[in-house]
């Protein structure tokens, strides 16, 4: 093999190792991103990370809402429950004055980016106790008295805060 062709593998090889080094560095790059955000949610005590262009959405809800009762994480309500709140002045027996446009809209596509989906068959819950999320993100809770909002500080310390994810020590290391 002529030195030509050796100094050209050479160099192929370099190049090779090259690219795989930068691969790994971007990948690195890309997975502490993606952990830091995380980080982020956790720190906000929000189920999920909230990205940048839903972030006003979350303060517009958290802003009208916290105001009478605790803020719900849009989790346990289905899309349809979030819906219909939005759209209905009379809210749980009391006559509220409805958001105005755009805020409305804002808070409606937050909700409805992070809320779920209902089966067709489903009736529309409008209490936390009724809904199927909020008994499946709280499988092994046994209840002792009724579910509604106030009752949420009972185990999330941090909920009038908008922070579900604090425990009380009892459920902190639960699986």
């Amino acid at each position: 093999m002529s030195q030509k062709v050796k100094t050209k593998i050479k160099r192929q090889k370099r190049l090779q190792a090259l690219l795989i080094l930068f691969g790994l560095l971007l990948w690195s790059l890309i997975l502490a991103w993606g952990l830091t955000n995380n980080e982020r949610a956790k720190a906000l005590g929000t189920v999920d990370p909230v990205t940048s262009s839903q972030k006003l959405g979350q303060e517009l809800y958290i802003e009208n809402c916290a105001t009478c009762h605790i803020a719900l994480p849009p989790a346990v309500l289905p899309t349809e429950t979030w819906r219909q709140l939005l759209q209905d002045p009379q809210h749980y027996g009391i006559e509220l004055t409805m958001l105005a446009e755009p805020h409305r809209l804002i808070v409606w596509n937050y909700l409805r980016t992070f809320s779920r989906v209902q089966r067709k068959e489903e009736e529309v819950p409008y209490r936390v106790a009724q809904s199927r999320f909020f008994k499946a993100l709280h499988p092994r809770v046994k209840f002792s008295m009724p579910v509604d909002v106030k009752s949420c500080v009972t185990c999330h310390p941090g909920a009038a805060e908008y922070d579900f994810r604090k425990l009380i020590p009892e459920w902190e290391n639960s699986p």
